[in-house]
């Protein structure tokens, strides 16, 4: 039991915090860029922004390979296996796969549905894993691991690939569909789990980038629900931001302005280690989700996709999302500052009392350690 923790915290908290740093770098960066671009009217960003984004899986392959403490060779192969895995996938026609893609030219019915970064995390993975046994092991070093790294790396693409993107399109389709058909809803599910997927020591911004992708996107226009997966990303933003605002807010008496900035645009997964002695304080937050999350998907109408939807207010990244995939205007410009900071501030903070006041969170019980 303990070795199956171990491999759990390896693979699914240390790779994919890596995974999430990767497209931090490229993905979002890009889309911030972009936005930027967008706005003044300086094409050169947006080109930039395309270069940035070009280079998603080959940084996530990078990424992984380094969190895994890799050879060198195998770090820079493990680039070419993240471009592979983020480009692979499968033609879906009828709501199966009919071929397994690298893209849908050439297919004649189907769309064609990209692994994508999910696809990235696990061929990088196994073909890391795998290399290990050669790295360094031989006098033709410099041959055998690339080889080695990236027929794995294929290998595991060839058959991992189009199964990942089956799973992550019947859930793009599901969330879609669901967030069309019940925004109240969903409204509230999406911004609970994810804002709580935020705050616990997995990455909220890798998992919403495979779910909110731009693949995911052109399936949900295919299918004429493009607005309810573009609103769930937007849920899922406001859900997250309520999380890092709430617990700045609420920790305000025990961590001071250090706390404020370190959870507000920093991360809420600095609470983990108090939620486990009190579970207690985790309520505040997540009621905030729950009730900003479906003032989102029904009133303001916030949209968002990609990996900023699971990003927050960390260095503002989830509010920039919002205002790149959201129509401009009154109810964006009002709705933004209204459900990523002010309700968050306002319902965590009057819930943190209420609780103090009755036992429920008591002195230090938000206290952050140094």
């Amino acid at each position: 039991m303990e070795k199956v923790k171990i491999y759990l915290k390896k693979y699914f908290v240390t790779a994919m915090g890596a995974m999430a740093q990767g497209l931090f770098a490229t993905l979002l960066i890009g889309t911030i860029i972009k936005t930027v671009g967008q706005y003044t009217g300086l094409d050169f960003l947006v080109q930039i922004a395309g270069f940035a984004s070009g280079a998603t899986g080959m940084a996530i392959g990078v990424a992984i390979a380094l969190s895994l403490k890799s050879d060198m060779l195998v770090i820079l192969s493990a680039s070419v296996v993240g471009a592979m895995g983020n480009a692979i996938g499968a033609v879906i026609n009828g709501g199966l796969i009919s071929a397994w893609a690298v893209s849908a030219k050439g297919e004649a019915q189907g769309v064609f549905y990209s692994a994508g970064p999910a696809g990235a995390f696990f061929a990088v993975i196994i073909a890391c894993e795998v290399a290990k046994f050669v790295s360094k092991k031989t006098k033709v070093d410099i041959l055998v691991t690339p080889v080695v790294t990236i027929l794995v790396g294929f290998g595991a693409c060839f058959v991992l690939c189009p199964l990942v993107s089956y799973i992550m399109y019947y859930l793009g389709v599901f969330i879609s569909l669901a967030t069309t058909f019940q925004p109240l809803l969903m409204g509230i599910i999406v911004a609970v789990v994810v804002g709580m997927v935020l705050t616990l020591p997995i990455s909220s911004a890798a998992i919403c980038a495979m779910i909110f992708s731009e693949t995911a996107y052109a399936v949900a226009v295919a299918n004429g629900t493009s607005e309810g997966f573009l609103l769930a990303g937007g849920a899922a933003t406001v859900g997250c931001c309520a999380q890092m605002v709430g617990f700045a807010v609420m920790s305000f008496k025990e961590n001071k302005y250090s706390g404020l900035v370190s959870q507000g645009i920093g991360t809420s997964m600095l609470q983990m280690g108090n939620i486990c002695k009190n579970p207690r304080i985790w309520i505040p937050p997540t009621l905030a989700g729950a009730i900003c999350g479906p003032l989102s998907t029904m009133i303001f109408k916030l949209k968002c996709m990609g990996v900023s939807a699971g990003m927050g207010t960390c260095g503002f990244v989830g509010p920039i999302g919002v205002i790149s995939d959201t129509e401009n205007g009154a109810l964006l410009w009002v709705g933004l500052p209204l459900l990523c900071l002010v309700l968050p501030t306002v319902i965590s903070f009057g819930f943190g009392q209420l609780l103090r006041r009755v036992g429920w969170i008591k002195e230090n019980d938000l206290l952050l350690e140094n």
